[in-house]
C-alpha cells in the first residue's frame, strides 16, 4: 500500500485517538493495540517517513497515559519476605550448606590454634583488645568492653561495621568463590580463637549468655552472606547450560537478593550489641529466651519454611 493511501485510510481515527487520553481503560487499551499494529506497518514499509514518527509519538503517549499512574503492587515488599527470598534459599541450599561447613572448619581451626599458640589469640584479636579484657576480667566484669560507649552511636557503627562486611564477602565471591570463602575464614577464625579464649578463662557458658545474644544473628547473617558469595561464584565457575554471562548475572542476582535480605537480620544483631549485650547480668531465663529465639528464627526462615513453601508449590503446580 502506497503512504498516502495509508494516511487517507487512517487518518480520522488517528485524530480520534488524539482525543481518548481522558478515556476509559478499556478504551484506552483497545486503541493502543490498534496504534502499535499501525506503527509496526508503518515501520515495514515507510521506516524513515513522518508518518512513522508521528504514530511513533502517538504509541508514546498512549503508553505514558496507560502506565504513568500504574502503582508498583504494595504486596511485592511482603511478597519478597515471604515467597522470592526463602525459595531462592531453598534453591541454593547447598552454597548456604557448603557455607557453613567452610565456616564451622575455620572456627574449629582457630581455637585448636588458640589451644597450642599461646601468642595466636593476641594475633588476631590485637593486643588493646586483649589487654582491656584481661582488665576487665580481674576487675569481675569479663565483657564489660560492651558497656562502652554511646548505645545509639554503637549501634550505628556495629551495623555499618556488619553491613561493610557482608558486602566484601559476598562481592569477593566473583573472584572464583575463594575470596568468600577466604572472609569465611577470616571470620572463622577469629570466632574460634576468641571463644576458646573465655572457655579456657572458666567464663564459656557467661560468654554464651552474653555474646550471642547478638551474635546467633550476626554470625548466621555472615555465613549466609558467604553462601551469597559462593553463587556469585560458582555462576562463574559453573555455567551449566547457560551462557557464562548469562549464568553470572543470574547468580549475582540471587546473591545480591540474599545480601539485601540479611540487611534487617544486621541491623537486629546491631541493636542487640549495642541496647542489650551491655547488660550483662540480665537474668539466664532472658538470655537464653533471645538466644534461642534468634536461632529458631534462622532455622526456621533459612532452612525450615523454604523447604515447606517449596513442598507446597510443587503440590499446587505438579
Amino acid at each position: 500500500m502506497r503512504e498516502a493511501l495509508f494516511i487517507k485510510q487512517n487518518t480520522q481515527r488517528w485524530k480520534d485517538y488524539e482525543n481518548l487520553k481522558a478515556a476509559g481503560p478499556d478504551e484506552l487499551a483497545e486503541s493502543f493495540v490498534s496504534i502499535t499494529d499501525d506503527l509496526a506497518y508503518a515501520k515495514t514499509f515507510y521506516p524513515k517517513s513522518n508518518t512513522t514518527k508521528y504514530l511513533n509519538g502517538l504509541a508514546a503517549t498512549f503508553h505514558q497515559t496507560i502506565y504513568k499512574n500504574k502503582k508498583e503492587k504494595t504486596s511485592r515488599f511482603i511478597s519478597f519476605w515471604k515467597y522470592e527470598l526463602p525459595m531462592i534459599f531453598y534453591k541454593h541450599r547447598k552454597p548456604l550448606l557448603y557455607s557453613f561447613l567452610f565456616f564451622m572448619v575455620f572456627s574449629l581451626i582457630g581455637a585448636l590454634s588458640a589451644k597450642y599458640d599461646n601468642n595466636f589469640i593476641r594475633l588476631i584479636l590485637g593486643d588493646e583488645y586483649m589487654n582491656k579484657t584481661n582488665e576487665n576480667i580481674a576487675k569481675g566484669d569479663p565483657f564489660g568492653v560492651y558497656k562502652q560507649g554511646n548505645s545509639f552511636l554503637m549501634f550505628i557503627q556495629i551495623a555499618f561495621n556488619n553491613i561493610k562486611v557482608e558486602l566484601i564477602t559476598f562481592v569477593m565471591g566473583i573472584i572464583f568463590s575463594a575470596g568468600s570463602i577466604y572472609q569465611l575464614m577470616l571470620n572463622g577464625v577469629m570466632l574460634g580463637s576468641f571463644e576458646y579464649y573465655f572457655f579456657s578463662r572458666g567464663l564459656g557458658w557467661q560468654s554464651i549468655l552474653v555474646i550471642w545474644l547478638h551474635g546467633t544473628l550476626e554470625i548466621s547473617a555472615i555465613i549466609l552472606a558467604g553462601g551469597a558469595g559462593l553463587i556469585l561464584g560458582n555462576s562463574l565457575l559453573f555455567p551449566k547450560t547457560y551462557k557464562r554471562i548469562v549464568s553470572i548475572k543470574n547468580g549475582a542476582k540471587d546473591g545480591l537478593k540474599i545480601g539485601i535480605g540479611l540487611i534487617p537480620i544486621f541491623l537486629t544483631a546491631a541493636f542487640f550489641e549495642g541496647f542489650v549485650t551491655r547488660h550483662t547480668e540480665m537474668p539466664v531465663w532472658l538470655s537464653l529466651t533471645i538466644l534461642i529465639s534468634s536461632l529458631s528464627f534462622i532455622i526456621w526462615y533459612v532452612i525450615l519454611y523454604p523447604a515447606s513453601l517449596n513442598r507446597k508449590t510443587h503440590h499446587n503446580n505438579p
